[in-house]
């Protein structure tokens, strides 16, 4: 082989070298982002996050339990316009918010780039470093080609650029790669509501009971639009269980509870440590009205008053169906609401025509101020009230832990996705430092413990049951299961 020809021959061979490494870097993102949990085995949380419509949406993940994975690929999703649960865009601007610039590097910037395959890239600016290296540099924004045409802009912020650095511009979307300070929260909230669009993080709750458990997690402003999901390492199929045993071992015991399962920390710890709303709490259903079993009232004139409606199956598991929690009324008032949504669910009375309900026993004593009890006036108002009710707190505390419990995959208590400040206090009651709960905001709690207290934990003799119970029964199971799957 002459010079010329072995030179040739060594130009064609670097180049179909060259070309087979090009085509292999363009195959490999987008086998990645088709392969996202697409085979027999699947991160079920990843997708319950991917499919809920709700605005704003959190995953508050540990370490490594894949919550990560879901706001990359659903920016990916938006950008390129191929969100299979959504309706997609042209022409997306979103914003991907770090803690800081090597952060985003490091983390949201890095995710981003691997589930991107290059020639949807149309440009790439950077803050620093090169554009044709740009996993190694800090990149300002990326811009995508949307499929419907035109070209979508992903731009990246760092918390420690201050709020001054969010205003002013106008987003489809913007994702929180960990917890953000408050008032870049609040600006970045303002930012996409021109375009109604969404806001959702994915955090590892580091920082305690910040403002992100308070208005998120415990929605205590009322917002309904708010998904929450938890997600820990078993929760994530494509982690070795050896991975997990090995940092079990190696993290201090008080950060497991974050890095490891993704819940929020106090200092003195939480009460109900059982419950979960995504196992206790379920969507309504046509209750039958052999369950309907009392009322459970905890009044209140200037605090709430909360009352819930309690049905009971053929098993004994009790179901949370209503509620009314509401302050600063009169028990007049009150009673008429009591009365209307009774009316609404077709409550029974008794012989005489009243609603019959349990209440606490401070209800029966009169004030100086009061010619009446509350007792009293609800029973002019046609609610018969019983006074007679276990308060004993601690007892009442492992009554409610008991119905929590899980006994082979199932709960002795549900309760209904409207009944709202129940679920806000079962999820925020934790324990003061005199080793007894912090008194505040528990209304719905003493009610629930009222009712509960009344009830045995294994029920009576079942009552033979008809093809209607039966029919009714396998209906509100294949809700249940329903939900479970997904």
């Amino acid at each position: 082989m002459t010079a010329n020809c072995k030179g040739k021959y060594m130009l064609n061979t670097v180049s179909k070298i060259l070309r087979i490494e090009k085509e292999i870097s363009l195959r490999a993102p987008v086998d990645k982002l088709k392969n996202y949990n697409s085979g027999e085995v699947k991160h079920l949380k990843q997708l319950a996050f991917h499919k809920c419509q709700k605005k704003n949406r959190w995953v508050f993940g540990g370490n490594r339990s894949g919550k990560t994975e879901c706001g990359a690929v659903e920016t990916v999703y938006m950008a390129r316009g191929i969100h299979p649960y959504r309706e997609n865009r042209r022409d997306v601007f979103g914003w991907v918010v770090s803690l800081s610039s090597q952060v985003q590097r490091d983390v949201a910037q890095a995710k981003i780039l691997s589930y991107l395959n290059p020639r949807w890239i149309d440009d790439i600016i950077m803050s620093s470093g090169k554009k044709d290296s740009p996993s190694s540099g800090i990149i300002d924004q990326i811009k995508i080609k949307n499929v419907f045409g035109g070209v979508s802009t992903v731009g990246f912020k760092s918390c420690d650029q201050g709020r001054e650095k969010f205003q002013g511009s106008s987003l489809d979307f913007v994702w929180f790669d960990e917890e953000p300070p408050k008032d870049i929260y609040d600006e970045c909230r303002m930012r996409v509501l021109d375009k109604n669009g969404d806001i959702f993080g994915t955090m590892t709750p580091l920082k305690g009971l910040t403002f992100v458990y308070d208005d998120i997690y415990l929605k205590s402003g009322g917002e309904s639009d708010i998904w929450c999901e938890f997600m820990e390492w078993d929760d994530n199929p494509f982690l070795p269980k050896s991975e997990t045993q090995s940092l079990s071992e190696t993290l201090p015991k008080d950060e497991l509870e974050s890095r490891k399962y993704g819940r929020f920390k106090c200092k003195e710890g939480f009460v109900y440590t059982e419950f979960d709303e995504n196992i206790h709490v379920i969507d309504p259903f046509r209750v039958p009205k052999e369950w309907y079993d009392k009322i459970s009232i905890d009044p209140g004139l200037k605090n709430p008053l909360s009352a819930h409606w309690y049905a009971v199956d053929y098993d004994g598991t009790v179901y949370v169906i209503a509620e009314h929690f509401e302050a600063g009324k009169t028990v007049d008032y009150h009673a008429g609401k009591i009365k209307e949504i009774s009316e609404k669910l077709g409550w029974q009375k008794d012989a005489d025509g009243r609603y019959r309900a349990l209440i606490d026993s401070a209800a029966n004593q009169k004030t100086l101020a009061a010619v009446k009890s509350v007792t009293e006036l609800f029973y002019e108002q046609g609610i018969l009230a019983d006074p007679n009710v276990n308060k004993e707190l601690f007892s009442g505390i492992s009554t409610v832990k008991k119905y929590l419990k899980l006994v082979n995959g199932k709960p002795g208590l549900f309760i209904f996705r409207n009944c709202v400040n129940l679920i806000r206090e079962l999820k925020n009651y934790r324990w003061g430092k005199e080793d007894s709960p912090v008194k505040y905001d528990d209304h719905a709690l003493d009610e629930l413990r009222y009712y509960l207290m009344t009830k045995p934990l294994n029920s009576p003799p079942k009552p033979q049951k008809t093809p209607v119970q039966l029919d009714k029964e396998r209906l509100y199971r294949k809700i249940l299961n329903e939900r479970r799957r997904y």
